[in-house]
């Protein structure tokens, strides 16, 4: 929304404008639901404006707040499905035995029934699940050829949930097992910083996960989903990680990331992201406010990591410590 003018009814003319966050109050089928939205204002003459993007922000806030309430899936959870079966929004729609344009107006943002969001929940959460449901439904599909795509498709989530859990899934367990009242904010910015220092240091990334630039720094959005509800209260760890399933170098980057950098809270973290390269370049032009999915590209994290190690002399992990110390300092 940067630069777009739009029309201001007390200037009565195009304006340029601002956006701040406000707390907001809806009503959804009778009951009322409180949720943070955006407002926004002439640069001019400060009144309320109409901008439809923000209007667009603060509906789709409203009913995921909603859906919040009401355990409904996600509509974020609800876009993902297609792409991790590898499957059609009309076939889905036909293999779980309703209206064929059924999903695909979830899709579009149709909130869905409680019964139907907890299949799709399921289905989201666990492959195995879905495996059951391609088979037992699999002549409810128009073609053979649609049904061998989703079952290889899935086969291969199976087998590589069985065989390995994924290293970022381990790297979070080490975090949440080893610093205190972790929150999903100081997780992120935890995640991205293992990412940085470990290319800096063996010239390769710690897992395969890519993050984007959020309003609130780096971000990676499975793991915002799967914690969101914590909001700024700390994770409960629920598992004692065993740390002979990480080699030497991937120990010596974790310890020093959690000792050096998991003492701040995610605020401060957050405002250390929001003074680096890669976060910066990412976002472009956008306001402070403004919402991205922009994937902070690995070259950059890389890039501007190893010239972190350069210009701090790093020798081994633990010199970590000053660049750490450095950042805090200029907040």
């Amino acid at each position: 929304m940067k630069n777009r003018k739009v029309f201001c009814e007390e200037c009565r003319r195009d304006v340029n404008f601002i956006v701040n966050d406000k707390q907001m109050v809806g009503t959804i089928k009778g009951e009322t639901y409180n949720y943070i939205g955006k407002i926004a204002y002439c640069i001019d003459c400060e009144s309320e404006i109409y901008v439809d993007e923000v209007n667009d922000f603060n509906l789709k806030a409203l009913y995921d707040e909603y859906r919040k309430k009401n355990d409904i899936i996600s509509l974020e959870e609800i876009l993902k499905i297609c792409s991790k079966y590898g499957i059609g929004k009309r076939p889905l729609s036909l293999l779980l035995g309703w209206g064929e344009q059924t999903f695909s107006r979830y899709c579009d943002g149709d909130i869905p029934t409680k019964q139907y969001s907890d299949i799709l929940k399921k289905i989201y959460e666990d492959p195995c699940f879905y495996n059951q449901i391609l088979e037992a439904n699999k002549n409810n599909l128009k073609t053979e050829v649609t049904y061998k795509k989703s079952k290889m498709t899935v086969e291969k989530l199976i087998g590589k949930d069985s065989n390995e859990k994924s290293k970022i899934n381990m790297v979070i367990e080490y975090f949440l097992d080893q610093c205190e009242d972790i929150t999903p904010l100081a997780l992120q910015k935890l995640l991205y910083y293992v990412q940085g220092f470990y290319y800096a240091f063996y010239n390769k990334f710690l897992f395969a996960e890519d993050c984007q630039a959020w309003v609130h720094g780096p971000v990676y959005p499975d793991v915002y989903y799967r914690y969101r509800d914590y909001k700024f209260d700390p994770i409960k760890c629920t598992v004692k990680i065993d740390d002979s399933v990480f080699i030497s170098s991937e120990i010596a980057i974790l310890d020093s990331v959690a000792k050096n950098l998991g003492c701040y809270s995610g605020k401060v973290l957050e405002k250390f992201t929001h003074s680096e390269f890669p976060w910066l370049s990412a976002r472009g032009n956008l306001t402070e406010t403004e919402v991205s999915d922009q994937i902070i590209h690995r070259k950059d994290i890389g890039k501007y990591f190893e010239s972190v190690k350069e210009k701090y002399n790093m020798i081994n992990p633990t010199d970590i410590e000053s660049y750490a110390q450095t950042m805090f300092k200029q907040i």
